[in-house]
């Protein structure tokens, strides 16, 4: 959990300067401008930073916190199956986003909907036998405890 945190205060800085290297090049002046081509921006800009990250064996946080990803031999993971890991990782969030796009979902459902399915999501987890995240096991990576040179 705390590398989650710590990894979604440096995505801050990420988005930010992206979101903002968006609106600067669309010349967007209202923040619901452009707002399905800025969505899709920060989605394949989170892409890059998670393939790129990942590709190489693990995030700054997760280097903080001595966790590196690896494919299910324990060898360091293809920029294709970095790729898989992180469409395959919104399934934390897409189902109840799906559900909200679908139906009219008033602000305190919807906090409810997305926390509700994360904890969910989380959960099924302990229902593996490795105890891994599901769209870890869908792509064939698993994250372990890394110390690296010098520790």
């Amino acid at each position: 959990m705390a590398c989650w945190l710590y990894e979604g205060t440096l995505l801050f800085g990420v988005v930010f300067i992206a979101g903002y290297l968006f609106s600067t090049l669309t010349q967007t002046r209202h923040a619901l401008d452009h707002r399905l081509a800025q969505q899709l921006f920060l989605f394949v800009v989170l892409g890059i930073y998670f393939t790129w990250f990942w590709s190489r064996g693990q995030t700054l946080a997760m280097k903080t916190w001595h966790i590196r990803l690896v494919d299910r031999q324990g060898r360091p993971v293809s920029q294709a199956r970095a790729l898989l890991r992180y469409v395959l990782s919104w399934l934390w969030f897409l189902p109840p986003l799906l559900g909200m796009a679908l139906f009219e979902v008033a602000t305190g459902q919807t906090v409810v909907l997305v926390l509700g399915w994360v904890a969910i999501w989380a959960i099924l987890s302990r229902f593996h036998p490795q105890q891994q995240y599901w769209h870890d096991v869908l792509a064939g990576t698993r994250l372990v405890n890394w110390q690296g040179a010098g520790h």
